[in-house]
């Protein structure tokens, strides 16, 4: 059964740190399959970075909601 996800701010902000890591790691690999002018290996890392930025996206749209309902 997959958990749901943590509410608090230091657990959304863990994961927006998760996010953060996983895509400079990313982008390492991208540069170095550039380096190596590996197109399948670029093409792969591509196909992997679109669902880290999107997860980093929603945790900051609920950062984002959290702050706005805490400010009214």
């Amino acid at each position: 059964m997959p958990r749901t996800p943590s509410n608090s701010k230091a657990g959304l902000l863990l994961s927006l740190g998760g996010s953060a890591v996983a895509v400079v790691r990313t982008v390492k690999q991208m540069r170095r399959s550039r380096g190596t002018q590996d197109k399948l290996t670029a093409l792969n890392t591509v196909a992997g970075l679109v669902p880290l930025v999107t997860s980093a996206l929603l945790v900051l749209r609920r950062l984002r909601g959290r702050s706005r309902r805490h400010a009214r």
